[in-house]
């Protein structure tokens, strides 16, 4: 069964508010990086871009063992599908109702995209960025990501389902340390990228833009959020550390718009 929030967020008085479904974790936070990117933004696409524009919003919590039906119930569209043609539904999910209807979109990515042309103040696409912010972001959701799979998946939950529709247990045996050293490489390519942004005199070399957070920024603190979650001293600890300390300036440029509400 799904349960609502008691709290919205928002900088204009009144309705309507925006409704963000999510699954909850094992803490106050939401666990899974979709989620941050978004909340603002999600995990994912929805915390951190909902609370960076300001949006009035409110968070309704859905059990995970209730998240296809109570999707199915609300009509929302499925995330993906699996091979043999199955839907897949997944959260988060968000629901606008301050049209004539109601919009309901349930992709991460489509989210973003929804939020910023509905609610282009404080954007997190800056102007002639959308197409390269896709390109980054599918990277890190496909190739940065993947060597800390075999870490955080089976610590996320003893039975989150695969894009398989198989359910991913504990018991996989990982060299743990062979792992980070993987997943170091990830993190010493993106750093030696954004460096690029430094050496021009005008970024920082913090954040993908140079100077302001966008879209991409929150979908890497999505991960640095996941790892401190889930491995605060053996993950989190180390990556704070990595390349002059660059990731623990990230989360912490990150860090206003990470409220649940």
């Amino acid at each position: 069964m799904s349960h609502h929030s008691s709290h919205s967020r928002g900088h204009n008085s009144g309705p309507p508010t925006i409704l963000l479904y999510d699954t909850p974790g094992q803490t106050s936070q939401p666990w899974a990086p979709n989620i941050w990117r978004i909340r603002p933004v999600h995990y994912h696409l929805s915390l951190f871009i909902l609370n960076y524009k300001r949006l009035r919003y409110r968070t309704v919590w859905v059990e995970f063992s209730q998240i296809e039906a109570t999707l199915r119930a609300m009509n929302a569209p499925p995330s993906g599908m699996r091979a043999n043609g199955t839907p897949i539904y997944t959260l988060p999910v968000i629901v606008d109702p301050t049209g004539h209807t109601s919009q309901i979109f349930s992709n991460p990515n489509t989210i973003a995209e929804y939020l910023e042309t509905t609610y282009p103040m404080r954007p997190v696409f800056p102007e002639g960025s959308r197409a390269m912010q896709t390109m980054f972001v599918h990277y890190i959701q496909e190739v940065f990501v993947r060597p800390l799979l075999p870490i955080l998946v089976p610590l996320s939950h003893q039975s989150i389902p695969s894009h398989s529709g198989r359910p991913l247990r504990d018991g996989v045996d990982v060299n743990l340390e062979q792992a980070w050293r993987e997943v170091k490489e990830q993190f010493d390519f993106l750093a030696r990228v954004l460096d690029k942004n430094a050496g021009d005199g005008v970024g920082d070399g913090v954040v993908v833009m140079g100077g302001e957070l966008s879209y991409a920024d929150f979908a890497v603190c999505a991960v640095l959020v996941w790892m401190e979650r889930m491995v605060p001293r053996e993950g989190w600890e180390r990556v704070r550390e990595w390349n002059g300390g660059r990731w623990a300036r990230l989360r912490g440029r990150c860090e206003p718009y990470m409220d649940v509400l």
